[in-house]
């Protein structure tokens, strides 16, 4: 038998899969640990996805619920689930049937064998051009936050030990992403292929756009790479800077003429320089804003009841 597992689940809009993913689970979990819970987060989608959960937690001991004040986002869901699970593994998945359980216990023997964590990688991406690339551009960036090369094969299907969670549990920020903070706790990580079911009902809540945003979230608030790039461009362009200075002198002296011609050149350059500057500093906004959220101390989120409570806030 598997050790204890503590089953996270994020829920958006998803009243119509999500018992469905519960009772899949309360068949499958049974012959894999003898200790066993299911934690879901509802992270305020406006639907009745939150009167399943209650009804979810009310047929099953091991179902366990909470909603948050607002909708905070997928890995603020994940956080607070995962401060919350009570055994000693955590497996996190979506809530939308794409994720096989039956691989479970292949993502759990894998930390047997001495990785903290372990992803189920989709084999196939089931989504729209557009959606893959920005996933791939998602990813790209979280290997260079992460410093980790399994990080282009991270997915929401994923294994780790409870015990990482140690590692961050004093970050409260407003950006939060589950992948970086793992690596604040070990760098063994693992992948493995896994089915990816195609989407039989509703629709995925990750735009192109929204991934895009999640990826400059994501590569501002845990990562140096912008203002190294903004160094760089820096660099080159006082660099190039030079050598056409350097150029227009030559040439003007080994020429004799000291009136140096050509206002649209000089203009140009002064625009190349101006927008790089601009650049830069916005950049450096983009860091000073986060530092001044962060001083803020604005929670990650809020939980507005759970299934727990005696007594609901409505």
């Amino acid at each position: 038998m598997m050790p204890s597992v503590s089953v996270v689940i994020p829920v958006f809009r998803s009243e119509k899969s999500i018992a469905l993913v519960v009772r899949e689970l309360g068949e499958a979990l049974p012959q894999m640990t003898n200790c066993y819970e299911v934690i879901l987060v509802e992270d305020n989608g406006d639907d009745g996805s939150w009167l399943v959960i209650e009804s979810l937690a009310g047929e099953f001991e091991w179902v366990r619920g909470f909603r948050l004040m607002r909708n905070y986002g997928q890995h603020s869901a994940l956080l607070c689930g995962i401060r919350a699970a009570n055994f000693e593994t955590i497996v996190t998945m979506d809530d939308d049937l794409q994720h096989p359980v039956d691989k479970v216990p292949s993502l759990i023997e894998l930390l047997s064998e001495g990785y903290d964590v372990a992803y189920g990688t989709p084999q196939r991406q089931r989504h729209s051009l557009l959606r893959n690339l920005a996933s791939i551009l998602t990813k790209w960036v979280l290997q260079g936050a992460m410093g980790a090369e399994t990080a282009r094969s991270i997915s929401a299907f994923r294994a780790f030990r409870t015990s990482l969670r140690d590692s961050f549990a004093n970050y409260n920020g407003p950006l939060v992403n589950i992948d970086v903070l793992l690596t604040w706790g070990t760098t063994r990580f693992i992948a493995i292929p896994t089915p990816h079911a195609p989407r039989t009902l509703g629709k995925s809540n990750y735009s192109f756009d929204k991934l895009i945003t999640h990826t400059f979230n994501l590569v501002t608030g845990f990562s140096t790479l912008p203002l190294r790039f903004a160094s760089a461009i820096g660099l080159l362009l006082t660099l190039f800077g030079l050598i056409i200075l350097t150029y227009i002198l030559l040439s003007q002296i080994l020429a004799f003429q000291f009136e140096v011609p050509g206002f649209t050149f000089i203009v140009s350059l002064i625009s190349i320089f101006a927008g790089a500057q601009m650049f830069t500093l916005g950049i450096i906004g983009e860091y000073l804003a986060r530092m001044h959220l962060r001083i803020m101390d604005k929670p990650a989120y809020i939980v507005r009841q759970s299934t727990e409570d005696k007594e609901s806030v409505q």
